[in-house]
């Protein structure tokens, strides 16, 4: 408890106004000593979660991401020859995967909260790597249509899912590196997903198949494997987690305590209706359609981009992995400093702006060089958005099922935009109107990330004045407890 207070003391924009406490007699050097030990057994602990959860749900992610971007490896690979996607059915092929991932996120996160997430997550990696093994045996372009569908449906809730799940063991605060550390497994999976196709489609005609049915056989028995073993090694919550100490626990418990001011835990109707009806989530949703249009267009048509520039099939597949490699340690560095100054907006921002010049290079520049290293500055700035905004989307939610219900109508909402990314590179080499549109809607982002910054800034001070002329602190948090975004406490990550 008296962490907790000199912690409000120290940072008064967290927690509000608060009137001293005369129960703290302790000297000015005693009180320092206290916060360096506690934050150092803070630091400590969450090292330990980082251990021993997050190589975990970044494989795990990994997988999703390669399982659903291999399309586009595939394609070069000789299946848009096998299967005669002529005109726009690779672009249908790859649409149609979006509508049922959009629209089973929200329904997925509740499910996440009523059930355990290491029966839900696990569940639903099986139901998805199945379908990408079978997706080996489909020979035409129905079939494919067919398993798409099928594989956005099983892969919906993986994504929010972690978001959520992430969610429940760290603080606001803390959550932004951590989400961008599971992410940088996409741009990993990215990389990691052009050079397995390129050994992998050296199998062709083993077993009567062609080389990218192997990539989809393969890659989808991996997924398999890996998640009969998470039955077992998933973690649920801290309250149970076995990794935990009994004082380690009550650590994390205390962390999560503060950072949640009182707010709900429990599952409640008028906690989903109230993320629906929260203005605060579509500016979110804006943010991160904005940012997924580009991230799924990168991961979908990057091999095809590289090859049009004059690289043959199987290098294009290798060159593929520099702008991944790149997004990668961009997503990691940018979500450490976004944690480390507590700011979310300001990094959008920069980070927009860097993919809004890699875009104008690519296309200005006619040489395959200079294009190549547009290709590679579009990847690093949008990928580090990602997250950033996620954890933004997470942090601007109060409560568990709130933040749960939001962060899946971001996400969903957002992923909608990877069917305007499967139909905007449609004309070759120079791809004038899928670089176009992205810029488009990375001004979008960045326009609602501006909007955003100025109307949380806004409700802060309100929210400062009314705890300064009602006299209101944490004390009085039961108070306010169903009022969500509301309480007077609450304050918004800027």
């Amino acid at each position: 408890m008296t962490h907790s207070i000199l912690k409000e003391k120290e940072d008064p924009k967290l927690f509000g106004a608060h009137s001293p406490n005369p129960s703290l007699s302790h000297s000015k050097d005693e009180e320092t000593t206290s916060i360096q030990h506690s934050e150092l057994e803070r630091k400590k602990v969450l090292r330990k979660m980082d251990l021993h959860l997050l190589p975990f749900i970044s494989f795990l992610y990994l997988l999703s991401f390669l399982d659903r971007a291999n399309i586009g490896n595939a394609k070069i690979a000789g299946m848009a020859h096998d299967l005669h996607l002529d005109g726009l059915k690779y672009n249908v092929i790859a649409a149609v995967f979006f509508i049922p991932y959009a629209l089973f996120e929200v329904p997925s996160n509740i499910c996440l909260k009523l059930f355990r997430p290491s029966i839900w997550i696990p569940s639903i990696m099986v139901a998805w790597g199945i379908v990408m093994t079978l997706m080996c045996l489909c020979r035409s372009y129905e079939g494919l249509i067919v398993a798409r569908v099928f594989l956005g449906l099983t892969e919906a809730g993986l994504f929010p899912g972690i978001t959520f799940y992430l969610s429940l063991w760290y603080r606001r605060r803390d959550v932004a590196q951590r989400i961008a550390i599971f992410f940088s497994a996409a741009t990993i999976a990215g990389a990691f997903g052009g050079l397995l196709a390129y050994g992998i489609e050296h199998m062709e005609g083993i077993g009567g198949l062609y080389g990218w049915q192997w990539i989809f056989c393969l890659e989808g028995i991996a997924t398999v494997l890996f998640a009969i073993a998470s039955f077992f090694f998933m973690y649920d919550y801290p309250e149970t987690a076995s990794f935990l100490t009994e004082d380690e626990r009550a650590i994390v418990l205390e962390m999560l305590k503060e950072d949640r001011h009182g707010l709900p835990t429990n599952f409640q109707m008028k906690y989903v209706w109230q993320a629906i009806t929260d203005i605060h989530t579509y500016f979110m949703v804006g943010i991160y359609m904005g940012l997924l249009i580009p991230v799924y267009a990168i991961a979908l048509f990057t091999p095809t981009i590289v090859n049009e520039l004059g690289f043959s099939a199987a290098n294009a597949q290798l060159l593929t992995v520099p702008p991944f490699f790149c997004g990668c340690v961009a997503t990691i560095i940018i979500g450490h400093f976004s944690d480390k100054y507590n700011k979310r907006g300001p990094f959008i921002v920069i980070g927009c702006l860097i993919s809004f010049v890699g875009y104008v290079v690519l296309l200005t520049q006619r040489s395959a060089a200079a294009s190549y290293i547009g290709a590679v500055l579009a990847a690093t700035g949008v990928y580090p958005c990602v997250p950033v905004t996620l954890a933004w989307a997470g942090s601007a939610s109060g409560g568990d099922m709130r933040r749960g219900v939001a962060l899946a109508m971001v996400i969903g909402m957002g992923n909608l935009g990877g069917i305007c990314s499967s139909f905007i590179y449609i004309r070759p080499p120079r791809f004038i109107l899928g670089h176009s549109v992205i810029i488009g809607w990375l001004w979008v982002a960045l326009i609602f990330s501006c909007l955003s910054m100025w109307a949380f800034d806004r409700q802060n001070k309100l929210k400062e004045k009314r705890c300064r002329e009602e006299n209101i602190d944490e004390s009085r948090q039961a108070e306010f407890t169903e009022l969500g975004n509301d309480s007077p406490l609450f304050r918004y990550t800027i």
